[in-house]
């Protein structure tokens, strides 16, 4: 005997086939989607009309369908309703508003410090949240809810910040937190884990099932995802790669360890390499720009006279680059990815370093592993994070709608 509760799964599970052929295929007549759906054409049409009612999927101009057929084409609704993305970096807060297309319609990005308190930090994250709404609200759309991307170790489960090195922050119930102040469904992941649910759905990545994002700033993490699912561990905690351990005698890492990966090709590996540089004699007019005081230097200050061909930040830059391509190389071995991006602060200039890291992955990789292996700037740079915390939200009603 069937249970509501059977059909209540049923009927979710054909929902999210039904709304993801559509998105992926669009546009389609309702014909094509049930031919690509396998569903027949009643319970189609019937998933079809709450689609149309929820404002999901919007029905375009009327047309012939591929055999000739009139009739209205449909496709995802950008007016469907607003999410909130947000993430809360080492050193900073950036937050997004988009429509179910995912186009943002509202943005701000703030300054914070990793000496500020966590009640502060918290604090200008809910206003700036409260800033979103306000925004999604003046256009008369109906929130979806808001997704966050933390540096650290997350438990899904709890939605909790378990470990953050960077930050200094541990076992903070983020999710619970949103959740009383907001009233709306909230979905907290890594960092870099919801940057590549990001380029999965909107980005360099789409149409690729294994792939691994690497998301470079303070820190340095990573989303792989494997035959389209992203990978999680035992625990939930798996990808860190930037605590590999790759030289033990290198330098303090955030986390206690000495030597890890992203302590050798972060924005403050580049500054460091960039003064030692300078300390060597190797020529630079960046450091007239920074009123000749090594500690003004900044990563974009660096990043532009590399692109200017400045003999120190070029060198610089592609230390980092060899450094980066010795790791991915690994990686690699390790994954057999069909393609790796790069994101985060580095992407801002990917068009140094990914001739360096192709170069170096090509070397050092195994053969057959590099087979066709794709790397690439990630289609976000610095906003990767942000626009995973909306893949977030998106991926929710994508794969568990629910119009109860």
């Amino acid at each position: 005997m069937v249970t509501t509760a059977d059909q209540n799964l049923v009927r979710k599970f054909n929902t999210a086939v039904v709304l993801n052929t559509i998105r992926q295929r669009t546009p389609l007549s309702r014909a094509e989607v049930a031919k690509f759906t396998g569903l027949n054409r009643s319970t189609v049409s019937q998933i079809i009309n709450a689609l149309l009612e929820r404002k999901l999927v919007q029905e375009t101009i009327l047309q012939s369908d591929r055999v000739g057929r009139p009739g209205l084409l449909l496709e995802l609704n950008p007016s469907g309703g607003f999410a909130i993305g947000i993430e809360i970096g080492v050193d900073f807060i950036s937050l997004v508003v988009t429509d179910f297309l995912a186009n943002v319609l509202w943005r701000k990005r703030m300054v914070s410090d990793v000496r500020d308190s966590i009640d502060g930090i918290l604090d200008r994250a809910y206003k700036m949240t409260e800033e979103g709404l306000e925004k999604g609200y003046a256009l008369n759309l109906t929130p979806l809810g808001i997704g966050l991307g933390l540096p650290g170790l997350v438990d899904l489960r709890h939605g909790e910040l378990k470990y953050a090195p960077n930050l200094g922050w541990s076992n903070l119930p983020i999710s619970k937190l949103w959740s009383q102040r907001f009233n709306l469904p909230i979905f907290v992941d890594n960092e870099a884990k919801a940057a590549a649910l990001g380029e999965f759905y909107f980005g360099t990545a789409r149409g690729e099932n294994n792939f691994i994002f690497l998301n470079a700033g303070v820190g340095l993490g990573a989303g792989i995802m494997i035959e389209g699912k992203l990978f999680r561990g035992s625990h939930g905690f798996a990808s860190e790669v930037g605590h590999i351990i790759m030289d033990p005698q290198g330098e303090l890492c955030g986390c206690g360890k000495k030597g890890c990966w992203e302590t050798q090709v972060g924005p403050r590996a580049v500054i460091r390499r960039f003064r030692e540089k300078l300390r060597q004699g190797v020529p630079s007019t960046v450091l007239h720009a920074a009123d000749n005081d090594l500690e003004n230097i900044m990563f974009e200050t660096i990043a532009n006279a590399a692109l200017q061909g400045d003999s120190a930040a070029l060198i610089a830059m592609q230390e980092v680059g060899e450094s980066l391509g010795f790791g991915i190389a690994n990686l690699v071995n390790i994954f057999n990815p069909q393609m790796v991006i790069l994101g985060g602060e580095l992407n801002y200039a990917s068009e140094i370093l990914l001739p360096v890291v192709r170069k170096v992955v090509m070397n050092n990789a195994l053969k057959l592993e590099n087979l066709d292996l794709k790397v690439e700037a990630s289609a976000h740079g610095r906003d990767a994070c942000v626009m995973g915390a909306i893949a977030l939200v998106l991926d929710d009603i994508l794969h568990e709608p629910d119009f109860s």
